[in-house]
């Protein structure tokens, strides 16, 4: 099973910065796409970031140019590294594999961002 734990979450002010660790088993982020997703309160889960193995991006038109996308495949993380945060960014993000694995959502990490 794969299992991937969020972290990095937090209250921050508008136009602030964030960064998100996704950390994964041995080999599921080394082996995988990851992508992270988010979910307002009362809203969809969407999909805004992803990165595949060979380690190319693609973004939400939401986040692009605000938001980077990265991978260690040493330390078995990714991370999301969130600049000039805005209120609408305000979620509960996840990270999952790409397409995502149903039983593999975690807890995710809250970010608020207080306009």
């Amino acid at each position: 099973q794969v299992q991937l734990v969020e972290s990095g979450g937090g209250l921050v002010q508008t136009g602030g910065s964030l960064k998100l660790s996704c950390v994964g088993s041995e080999t599921t982020v080394s082996r995988n796409a990851i992508a992270w997703y988010r979910q307002p309160l009362g809203q969809q889960r969407i999909l805004i970031a992803a990165i595949s193995i060979g380690g190319n991006t693609n973004y939400a038109d939401s986040v692009k140019g605000r938001f980077t996308i990265s991978r260690d495949n040493a330390k078995n993380t990714v991370y999301l590294q969130m600049n000039s945060l805005k209120f609408e960014d305000t979620a509960v993000y996840y990270c999952n594999t790409l397409p995502f694995l149903v039983d593999s959502w975690g807890q995710g990490t809250q970010v608020t961002v207080s306009s």
